[in-house]
């Protein structure tokens, strides 16, 4: 089985390695960089410069649905009828809109570590016991993003009418399927353009990650810059990475917001 597992990462590496806009066949730095301190294998950067690319853009696309799942319900508990829910939400979002992010990353990284280790203590393992840097980082922006996001998609509830339920009722519908084929869409359509910025301010806070070891694009730039001694080549390549993101991003969220605009026509 171990073979099998290991079989199918190397088919994933070379087929990563065949796509990759950096360093592979087409690539940029293979191309343009060649000679250069962004050439691709021993000869350059290119290659650290590149997983750092990836580990960010997968760090922030991991987060986003568990901030959006944590933020949905948060939004939920806000509405509820029940006084402690409410509060409870409110007490969260208040908490983690308040901490600064690098100070949530710290309490996530350190703090579950300690707790996991109490924990397994208690079961007489006195092992030491280290959290994965791109786990904490996942949990520590997913809660400080369910925070914002959870105040777009109560903006977004508001927004909707109540007849929009009492219709669901009306057609016979529970309360989830309404939720489901009723509300969310609409809710999708109106909190879109908000959570746009927060994936914006999400791709931003990725690069905290790197204070914890995690070789993201600004740890990754950072100790190139540190070993040539070329800070200003190093950091703008990553200001240029960000901002590739940022774009890439910007056209995604144009294109869904057009094409939930012409779902919302099409009825």
């Amino acid at each position: 089985m171990s073979g099998l597992f290991a079989g199918f990462y190397s088919i994933l590496a070379w087929i990563g390695s065949i796509v990759d806009p950096f360093c592979g066949p087409v690539g940029v730095f293979r191309w343009l960089a060649s000679g250069t301190l962004l050439a691709c294998g021993d000869a350059g950067w290119g290659d650290e410069i590149a997983y750092g690319f990836v580990v960010t853009a997968s760090l922030a696309i991991a987060t986003l649905p568990v901030g959006l799942l944590i933020g949905f319900f948060v939004a939920l508990g806000k509405q509820s009828e029940e006084r402690t829910v409410r509060l409870a939400s409110n007490i969260y979002t208040t908490i983690f809109r308040g901490l600064p992010e690098l100070l949530t990353l710290f309490i996530v990284y350190y703090g579950l570590q300690i707790l996991v280790q109490q924990l397994l203590a208690s079961f007489g393992y006195d092992g030491p016991v280290e959290i994965n840097a791109f786990f904490a980082g996942m949990i520590a922006l997913g809660v400080v993003f369910s925070a914002y996001c959870s105040e777009v998609l109560l903006s977004a509830f508001k927004a909707i009418p109540h007849g929009q339920y009492e219709a669901g009722a009306a057609l016979g519908l529970h309360r989830g399927r309404t939720m489901r084929l009723i509300i969310v869409p609409q809710l999708v359509r109106i909190a879109l353009p908000g959570l746009g910025n927060l994936w914006m301010a999400l791709l931003k806070d990725t690069a905290l990650v790197s204070v914890v070891g995690l070789p993201d694009i600004l740890r990754q730039t950072g100790i190139a810059a540190r070993v040539t001694k070329q800070a200003f080549e190093f950091f703008g390549m990553a200001c240029i990475l960000f901002l590739v993101l940022a774009m890439v991003s910007s056209i995604i969220f144009s294109n869904l917001e057009r094409w939930t605009k012409r779902a919302e026509m099409g009825r």
